[in-house]
């Protein structure tokens, strides 16, 4: 048996490869006659052949809710997610307007707070915020750059549309995943590789190490960077050493740098102090200096916020700005873009209804059932509730949270997500799917082409997240068609 596009059905959601049963869409045409070309058993050798290699890459995640924190291979389906450069361009243009609003937008809440001032942003969420940081007050990082990566959440509704699902400016992780994906695929595709122009994804870590050079208080070719990691137990350990790797950086913790007398940063080293330019944190905020935050952490280093506000060191992401990584902020958007750059949004938002507020807290009270409700600050997929999948009871849970603390929660009409062909014991099923590109800001811009592709492995599952279930593609950006 081969793959029988004839029965393939997407079931009225878009799908990116299939307009129908046996209809591949233009920019899917040639990538679903070749995998309709296989055998079961060649298709089925190519997923075997890509599961050896993670296991042989030690490419792993960790699931925390399990208790055991141990490592798992990552779940991955070997079926690319293709998308036209004509329609990515658009989508590109969209991800850099919203990172370049979003970073004024926090600047200017450690600054003058004019956005506050006239109006747009309502005082009552920002006294509200669990992530503004005072500490923060009057410093101006490089550039004006506080979320030097940023990863926006993408989703397709039932036209094919792309809507921003939420913006992760804290310590987004996913894109050593999105690499290891595009290496998988060469694996297994490699042919399709040959004849077909996919935007490349392997330049990231130079550009990750472009980026962070350039916020480097010492100029030079060469700045001392560093991946500073909370330790082999956090979930993304794996993405920091994989980073640190292909930089050619340090993968440091919290004990390998002290700040000196004269406020710099240094690295110990066999051969001594050796002084760090930039530090790429992937430790939240509270434990990133307990002279700063909290005086109990252990990961992080003491008088390193000193040392920012100093200028002696680069921070990436800078703290504080995760207050814009607020599901509640999210809802304000498209009028931080048009407040600070005075353009309308390219890319919209799900429409979202505020809890805070009375009419719109009465309409989510009301219609549970029908909504997606989501806490202000919670990642991965935790603390939702998806109302259509959900018990009575739970309703009555949420509805107590969300009386509770209206502040912490939103909710959003329940997206159509869209689907893409994936690999079910020997025949292929429409399954969800989101996206998440990467954006660098610091002298300059870089998105990826693409992104990491999370997919929701079980059949009529809307949640992608790995720690839920969820796997992963490869995502294709071709130029013209193959």
């Amino acid at each position: 048996m081969t793959i029988d596009w004839e029965s393939y059905d997407p079931n009225g959601f878009y799908d990116d490869m299939m307009t129908g049963p046996g209809r591949p869409r233009d920019v899917g045409r040639v990538v679903a006659r070749h995998l309709a070309s296989l055998s079961t058993e060649e298709i089925r050798s190519r997923q075997e052949a890509a599961e050896a290699a993670i296991e042989e890459m030690g490419i792993t995640f960790t699931v925390y809710s399990e208790g055991s924190n141990i490592d798992r291979a990552w779940p991955f389906d070997i079926i690319p997610r293709i998308i036209s450069a004509r329609e990515w361009a658009h989508t590109e243009a969209g991800l850099r307007q919203r990172l370049r609003a979003l970073n004024l937008f926090i600047g200017d809440l450690y600054g003058d707070q004019k956005i506050v001032h006239d109006g747009v942003f309502p005082a009552e969420l920002l006294a509200g915020s669990k992530n503004f940081r005072p500490q923060c007050i009057g410093i101006r990082p490089p550039f004006g750059a506080w979320a030097n990566i940023c990863g926006s959440d993408l989703i397709r509704d039932h036209h094919g549309d792309f809507y921003v699902l939420e913006d992760n400016l804290r310590v987004p992780s996913g894109v050593s995943y999105m690499l290891e994906n595009r290496i998988l695929t060469k694996r297994v595709f490699g042919e399709l590789f040959a004849e077909s122009s996919i935007l490349p994804v392997a330049d990231y870590p130079n550009q990750l190490f472009d980026m962070l050079g350039s916020i480097s208080p010492r100029p030079g070719d060469f700045p001392e960077v560093v991946v500073l990691t909370p330790g082999i137990y956090n979930s993304a350990y794996f993405e920091h050493c994989f980073l640190a790797q292909q930089m050619g950086a340090e993968l440091v913790e919290g004990s390998d740098l002290v700040v000196g007398d004269d406020d710099c940063v240094y690295m110990r080293t066999i051969d001594g102090l050796q002084r760090v330019d930039v530090i790429y944190r992937r430790i939240d905020d509270l434990f990133l200096d307990p002279e700063a935050f909290n005086p109990d952490s252990a990961l992080g280093v003491r008088g390193l916020m000193r040392a920012w506000r100093k200028g002696n060191v680069g921070l990436a992401n800078a703290p504080g700005a995760g207050v814009a990584d607020d599901k509640v902020v999210y809802a304000f958007v498209p009028k931080i873009i048009k407040y600070y750059l005075a353009e309308e949004p390219i890319l919209p938002n799900v429409p979202t209804y505020v809890c805070l507020y009375d009419d719109d807290r009465q309409y989510v009270l009301e219609h549970l059932p029908e909504l997606v409700v989501k806490p202000a600050n919670e990642s991965g997929g935790y603390g939702m509730l998806i109302g259509p999948a959900a018990s009575a009871a739970v309703h009555a849970e949420f509805a107590a949270r969300i009386e509770a603390d209206p502040r912490n929660y939103i909710a959003q009409p329940l997206v159509k997500l869209s689907t893409v062909p994936t690999v079910v014991e020997d025949h292929v099923e429409p399954r969800h799917v989101d996206l998440r590109p990467f954006i660098l800001q610091g002298e300059r811009m870089y998105v990826t082409p693409g992104g990491l592709t999370r997919v929701a492995l079980r059949r009529g599952s809307t949640v992608v997240n790995s720690s839920q279930g969820g796997g992963s593609k490869d995502t294709w950006v071709i130029e013209g068609e193959i």
